[in-house]
C-alpha cells in the first residue's frame, strides 16, 4: 500500500481522528497509513460521511490528528508554532474546494494573487507573470478583470485552480473539485488538474465521488468506516 523513496512528500502513519460527543466518542479515522511521492496523483473515494474531508484537512494541516504522525516533505507540521505552520501551509500546499471561495469583491486576477500577499519579500513581477501565464493556460485571460459573479461555475473553478498553484506549492489538495459542476465543466476541470499537476511536477490528492476524475489519478484508494484501503 505504501511506496518508499527519497521523493516521498506525504507520509501518514497510524493516523486517527475521533470526536467526543455528550454520549460517545466517534472514531472518524482509524489507523490511516499513507505514503505519496512527488509527482504522483491520488484519488480518495468513499461514501459520504466516511471521513474523506477530515483526512484531507489533516494532510492540509488544517486539523490535527488525535494520534499518529504526519510528515510532509520531511517536516512534522503539527510540531511547528502556529505562525510557522501558517507559513509552511502557504508555501507548500495549494487548496481547491468544491465551493470556489473566490472573494466576490475582487477580480479574478486579484483573487489569484491573494495567497501571495502574506509572502515576505515576494517577487511581485515574477508572481504577476506567473498569474498571467496560468490564467492564459486555463483560458481565463479575457476574464481576468471580471468579478466572480460574471463567471460560469466552471470558470470560477478554473480560477480557483490557478489560485491554488500561484505560490508554486509542492502539494495540491482538491476536495470534490467538480462536485458542483455540470458534466462538461467537470471534464474540463479534471483534464486541467491532471495536465497542470504534470506540468508543475506537483503531488495531487483528490477527494471525489466522480469515477472519471478518480480514473485519471495514478493511484486510487477508498476510505470506509475510517479505514483507508487501496483500490485496484
Amino acid at each position: 500500500m505504501t511506496e518508499s523513496g527519497s521523493n516521498s512528500c506525504v507520509q501518514l502513519e497510524n493516523v486517527t481522528r475521533s470526536f467526543k460527543t455528550e454520549f460517545e466518542t466517534r472514531e472518524i479515522l482509524r489507523g490511516v497509513t499513507l505514503q505519496l511521492s512527488s509527482g504522483q496523483s491520488l484519488a480518495i473515494t468513499g461514501p459520504s460521511g466516511s471521513g474523506k474531508t477530515t483526512l484531507l484537512n489533516i494532510i492540509g494541516t488544517l486539523e490535527a490528528p488525535s494520534s499518529g504522525t504526519v510528515n510532509l516533505f520531511g517536516t512534522q507540521p503539527f510540531a511547528l508554532s502556529e505562525a510557522e505552520l501558517a507559513k509552511f501551509r502557504n508555501q507548500t500546499i495549494g487548496f481547491v474546494f468544491q465551493a470556489h471561495h473566490l472573494l466576490p469583491q475582487c477580480s479574478v486576477f486579484e483573487n489569484v494573487l491573494l495567497p501571495t500577499m502574506v509572502k515576505s519579500n515576494a517577487d511581485t513581477d515574477a508572481l504577476t507573470k506567473r498569474a498571467l501565464r496560468l490564467l492564459e493556460r486555463v483560458g481565463l485571460s479575457s476574464r481576468m478583470n471580471d468579478r466572480p459573479a460574471r463567471l460560469s461555475g466552471g470558470e470560477r473553478q478554473r480560477a480557483a485552480v490557478v489560485r491554488a498553484l500561484i505560490n508554486s506549492p509542492r502539494l495540491i489538495l482538491a476536495d470534490e473539485p467538480t462536485g458542483s459542476l455540470d458534466q462538461s465543466s467537470a471534464h474540463t476541470i479534471g483534464t486541467l488538474l491532471t495536465e497542470l499537476i504534470s506540468e508543475e511536477n506537483v503531488a495531487l490528492i483528490v477527494v471525489t465521488h466522480t469515477p472519471e476524475i478518480a480514473q485519471r489519478m495514478n493511484r486510487r484508494m477508498r476510505l470506509q468506516d475510517g479505514i483507508l484501503q487501496p483500490v485496484s
